[in-house]
């Protein structure tokens, strides 16, 4: 499938992020611990160049916690700086308090021999759509501070928000690049959502999952419906549809249903914890 979405918002969001990463410390990237290559906007490291750092794998309660080790591995040995997170658990919000103060360790010590005494750390929290950034600041607020939602393009403009009494965080809406040079790259973000459903084929869609998940576990959807390695993958997707009672007159599966409700229990890691991305595949 080849997959391009870049709304003219997204044009504003990167002129603004632009202009407001002069008054940031440290910028924050949160990306889908899903697919970590595709999930990060190539634009930010140009963006925020000079800027402290971290980057968090959200959703990490979605992915495979094998994978999850090797992505937090892999960020360690190239010296950056990450956390592994579930933002819709406010157990979380600790951790990542405690790595950003570890990030701005030596900044803060800096401003203390300059004689500048208890200057709040100012982040920029930024990310493709629907990788959780809103979610996060929420569970950091501990009230519904910034608008979340299950679909691209919730956060229309920046906000500020208070950390703690040390940061503060500049929300930032999602923001994705012009060109997806890998087609790949384009079929993941649409998986995850992160691409308006409205644009994708979502028969297609599901048939490009149904792939994915297969060669990572074979016979993934068998405990749902029955099928072999020999069906096909509109096959498995039909015995889904039928397992689930997408049914129409003559007892013929919709496909179009089954695939929505497939791409759903996906996103809701309904079935299972899979990592579509790993370290020694592609590299950042």
């Amino acid at each position: 499938m080849k997959i391009q979405w870049y709304p003219g918002h997204m044009t504003k969001a990167r002129r603004e992020m632009q202009q407001n990463m002069k008054l940031v410390d440290l910028v924050i990237e949160i990306i889908d611990a899903r697919i970590p290559v595709s999930s990060r906007n190539p634009d930010i490291d140009e963006l925020a160049n000079g800027k402290l750092r971290l980057v968090i794998l959200n959703k990490a309660d979605l992915a495979d916690p094998a994978s999850n080790e090797r992505w937090e591995a892999y960020f360690k040995e190239k010296g950056i700086a990450s956390v592994l997170t579930d933002a819709r658990n406010t157990a979380n919000v600790r951790k990542i308090s405690k790595k950003i103060e570890e990030v701005s360790r030596e900044k803060v010590e800096r401003d203390r021999k300059k004689g500048i005494q208890n200057r709040r750390i100012r982040a920029m929290v930024v990310g493709i759509p629907n990788v959780g950034k809103s979610t996060l600041i929420n569970s950091f607020a501990g009230k519904s501070s910034a608008k979340t939602g299950n679909k691209p393009g919730v956060t229309k403009g920046t906000q500020w928000i208070r950390l703690n009494e040390q940061a503060d965080l500049l929300d930032t809406p999602g923001m994705l690049w012009p060109k997806f040079e890998d087609e790949t790259v384009g079929e993941h973000l649409a998986l995850i959502g992160s691409i308006n459903d409205e644009i994708v084929d979502q028969t297609e869609l599901a048939l490009v999952l149904i792939r994915s998940l297969e060669e990572i576990k074979s016979g993934f959807l068998s405990e749902r419906c029955e099928y072999t390695a020999e069906n096909t993958t509109i096959e498995i997707l039909e015995a889904y549809g039928r397992s689930r009672g997408c049914l129409v007159r003559g007892g013929n599966v919709d496909p179009d249903r089954a695939a929505i409700l497939l791409m759903t229990d996906y996103r809701s890691g309904k079935l299972g914890r899979y990592t579509l991305e790993q370290p020694e595949d592609k590299k950042f």
